[in-house]
């Protein structure tokens, strides 16, 4: 039987969080929280109403394997299989990165930038479709495509695309930077490329070092490979006056912005700030 057969819930959120504590998880109240959430009652709020509520056999035996999968540093996300990104619910595994935080800055720059009506956007690299599903939950008139080199990311984002009663706007084409050409021209270019530096992915946390896809995090020597061929695409892939904006990694500001400022197409450009005050969106024009 379960060691936490039986147990109130006060009681198993305590030790989770310190079993979790103890394997180097810092956001442990949090986590502790969403597993129990995950176990009981199918994620009900309520529950946290009573107290005296205790896990039954099958729920020990439940958030037992879901900790000892944690300890292990593998992903909530992965754990739960799904994870939340602006209003949406998306599933998640090891084909794509869990979407960030971070990355909701992209969307709101986006859909500044974006305007309305039947507009046309191109998300490279989709992944698991969150910047492209984010910007078209809140266009209803938009239409899409998503472009990712991995099969089973595109599996995953079209998963999305149908839970999230989108998938009749948008179209997702596997292969490089450049497969989607035959789509263009685009009103908005979106992009979380990889952008680590090769050998930094080693000195990542293990959840993303040993969890996430390789090809979704590693930029090259610099971290800039990404941008260095995406940049001169815009020039075929936006419409005149078609806007663009890419996420960045921290510390990369200087750098990607002289990249894009050799582009004679591009003007109008600017470097946005996520919550932490680092550069983390360039946008622009297409002249």
């Amino acid at each position: 039987m379960p060691a936490w057969t039986g147990q109130s819930l006060f009681l198993v959120r305590q030790t989770l969080m310190r079993r979790l504590l103890a394997a180097g998880i810092d956001e442990a109240e949090i986590e502790a929280t969403h597993m129990l959430n995950a176990v009981i009652a199918g994620g009900e709020k309520s529950i946290w109403l009573d107290p005296e509520l205790c896990l039954d056999n099958a729920q020990a035996g439940q958030l037992e394997v879901m900790c000892l999968r944690r300890e292990t540093r593998e992903p909530l996300s992965h754990i739960l299989g799904s994870w939340g990104f602006w209003s949406l619910d998306l599933n998640i595994s090891q084909a794509v990165l869990t979407p960030r935080a971070d990355t909701e800055r992209l969307v709101e720059i986006a859909l500044e930038n974006l305007g309305t009506g039947s507009l046309s956007v191109l998300d490279l690299g989709t992944g698991s479709g969150a910047i492209l599903l984010a910007l078209l939950s809140e266009q209803p008139a938009a239409i899409g495509v998503g472009v990712d080199l991995s099969p089973s990311a595109l599996k995953i984002a079209s998963q999305n695309a149908k839970n999230s009663q989108l998938d009749q706007r948008i179209t997702f084409v596997e292969g490089g930077w450049d497969v989607a050409l035959d789509h263009a021209p685009f009103d908005l270019v979106v992009s979380n490329p990889p952008y680590i530096a090769s050998e930094d992915i080693e000195t990542l946390d293990p959840e993303v070092r040993e969890f996430e896809p390789r090809l979704a995090l590693d930029g090259g020597a610099d971290g800039l490979d990404a941008y260095r061929n995406l940049l001169p695409l815009l020039e075929a892939y936006l419409k005149p006056g078609g806007h663009f904006s890419f996420e960045i990694g921290a510390g990369q500001g200087q750098s990607v912005m002289v990249l894009a400022q050799r582009q004679a197409h591009i003007s109008n450009l600017s470097m946005d700030q996520d919550l932490g005050g680092r550069d983390r969106v360039l946008s622009g024009v297409r002249k």
